[in-house]
């Protein structure tokens, strides 16, 4: 006889357990607390087994009912349905425990190692600010693409265009991540390839070779009255152009005053890799300058900061300098890296790879993956000095290209 609802309202506890048939497997268990329960029996692989359907009333009979329809499709589909709900059991707990702050979290702390220390911050900051507070709780396996849109287009609201695709590609990695450990399936982030707005890519402003005599001349007469150790650190940008972080965190144990290098370790390096810097005799000039006037300041900086010489310079100095000086939009200390690229090749006629080198940049193809420290190094050598000699012969009005000269020694 088929349950009824008013069977299943009626039913009174016992001293002992007792069930209610419903047909197919189903029935009711009725504990002696007054607790009723829908259990399902079934066979599957010979042997008999039960499965827990729920607590009625919240499940009621015509429920019941329809999760013994589901079961009998899984049977029918050779999958036992005790052990379908164990995995789904597990997925809910995994999931709660596999959210996306963990997992960015734990690609984070992998990826360190390879790493600059001020990128490591930089990607931990912006998952922090931007990602963590709407994304950070969720199943990283329940996010889709429009979740993580949300949160793009809130930066990109701000204006920040060249954040929020780099917050994309930051999360596209740690849903790759995600993948390659097993803790989802799917990336959101490629989906969303071409949803954001793009920027058109601006170069830093640098000047044009025949324009250093000004900036020089502007440094020497000093309107600005810019600290003497500002100076030195444009003077010194200009000569060994590095990143403008590489330069300003600069460390005196880095400098090799007898070998004439400057060999700056791979976790200050964007490329985290360890990098030679050759000094030209101007830039070992303007070095022991500088030496000479922080020594009494106890401080492992080159470059230290004017107020607080146990931290470096801010990062903004050289470029508000720049800009005391005459030259906002005209040169930026990122710009003299481009300044001297195109010089070096142009003016000085040296090879792409050699300058490439110098610039600590990746080389494409096999020669990328085989870069060492040393690359070029001799090269480089003659290169860095022929550079500040060029510099400086142009600011006399002795202008001269070597050019010439290269490519006779070739």
């Amino acid at each position: 006889m088929k349950l009824t609802n008013i069977m299943c309202q009626n039913a009174k506890p016992k001293q002992k357990a007792y069930k209610l048939f419903d047909g197919g497997g189903l029935y009711l268990e009725i504990m002696p607390n007054g607790s009723k329960y829908w259990r399902l029996k079934y066979r599957f692989a010979g042997k008999e087994k039960r499965h827990a359907i729920g607590v009625y009333p919240m499940v009621s009979l015509a429920e019941a009912r329809e999760a013994r329809m589901d079961v009998k499709k899984l049977i029918k589909a050779d999958i036992d349905p005790s052990l379908r709900k164990k995995r789904e059991k597990r997925q809910v707990i995994s999931n709660s425990q596999n959210t996306f702050q963990v997992i960015a979290l734990e690609w984070h702390e992998n990826q360190k190692a390879s790493w600059s220390e001020n990128h490591t911050k930089n990607v931990l900051h912006r998952l922090e600010t931007d990602v963590f507070p709407l994304l950070g709780s969720y199943p990283i396996a329940d996010i889709d693409a429009p979740d993580l849109l949300n949160i793009l287009r809130k930066i990109e609201r701000r204006g920040a265009l060249d954040l929020a695709g780099r917050t994309r590609q930051i999360c596209g990695q740690v849903f790759r991540y995600g993948i390659q450990t097993g803790k989802c399936k799917y990336n959101p982030a490629d989906a969303l390839r071409g949803a954001l707005k793009t920027r058109k890519t601006k170069h830093f402003p640098a000047l044009d070779t025949k324009e250093i005599p000004e900036l020089l001349g502007a440094l020497e007469r000093n309107d600005a009255r810019l600290y003497a150790r500002t100076r030195r650190a444009i003077k010194l940008s200009m000569l060994v152009f590095l990143r403008p972080n590489e330069l300003r965190k600069a460390k005196w144990e880095e400098i090799d005053f007898s070998a004439k290098e400057w060999l700056i370790p791979a976790k200050r390096m964007k490329m985290s890799r360890d990098h030679i810097v050759p000094l030209s005799d101007q830039a070992i000039k303007i070095l022991k300058e500088q030496k000479e006037e922080t020594e009494i300041l106890n401080t492992p900086y080159v470059f230290p900061s004017q107020v607080r010489p146990r931290n470096p310079m801010s990062d903004g100095t050289v470029n508000v300098a720049l800009k005391k000086l005459g030259f906002k939009g005209r040169q930026t200390a990122h710009g003299f890296r481009a300044l001297a690229r195109t010089a070096i090749r142009e003016k000085l006629g040296y090879d792409p790879d050699i300058i490439e080198a110098q610039l600590a940049h990746k080389a494409a193809g096999a020669l990328g993956e085989a870069y060492n420290r040393a690359q070029h190094i001799e090269h480089r050598k003659v290169m860095m000095q022929e550079w500040a000699d060029y510099i400086y012969s142009i600011n006399t009005s002795r202008v001269y290209d070597l050019s010439y000269r290269k490519q006779a020694s070739r």
